[in-house]
């Protein structure tokens, strides 16, 4: 099929085959700065159209509850809410994490210790963090994140960090 045919099909389809090709070329790479394990990651889990299984698999572990070490897949949906924060902030920075998954016995015992600790908290099913930005102000990445509406948005200001997570859409 000649190519006017396939570009005449896609417009009419609704699609532009370029913005479509350039999708599929994308890559998301996110940095990351632990506040508890002072450890850093650099990692590209997007490129060519597809999620990196490799890349993100480093992810799962690198956001593992630091508290126990047991590891939990990361919501991909949240990997792509923060890469949506970090482009609306302009490429630069690393997202400082202090939680990232959380297993239910460290939950339970965040919670005895704190009221602000959910009992069914999205961070022990992948689903939630806990983050700042090395290159906005917290109040900044709260804004984008509730802008974007896309899950639970909750700023914590006296500790400086934003929640993310990929429930429904709600702030505190």
């Amino acid at each position: 099929m000649k190519k006017t045919v396939k570009l005449g099909l896609a417009l009419a389809a609704g699609t532009n085959p370029v913005v479509a090709g350039a999708k599929r070329l994308e890559k998301k790479t996110l940095s990351f700065y632990h506040t508890h394990t002072r450890q850093s990651l650099g990692v590209t889990y997007f490129h060519h159209g597809m999620y990196d299984p490799v890349a993100l698999g480093q992810i799962n572990h690198y956001l593992r509850d630091f508290r126990t070490g047991e590891v939990h897949t990361i919501d991909r949906r949240l990997l792509d809410v923060l890469w949506d924060i970090q482009q609306d902030m302009g490429y630069k920075g690393t997202f400082e994490v202090i939680s990232g998954f959380r297993s239910p016995v460290t939950n339970k015992k965040l919670r005895q210790n704190s009221s602000g600790v959910a009992k069914r908290s999205l961070h022990m099913e992948g689903r939630a963090i806990d983050i700042r930005f090395s290159e906005a102000p917290t109040r900044y990445v709260q804004q984008c994140a509730i802008a974007m509406q896309c899950g639970g948005v909750g700023y914590y200001p006296k500790s400086d960090f934003v929640h993310i997570d990929t429930g429904r859409f709600r702030t505190w």
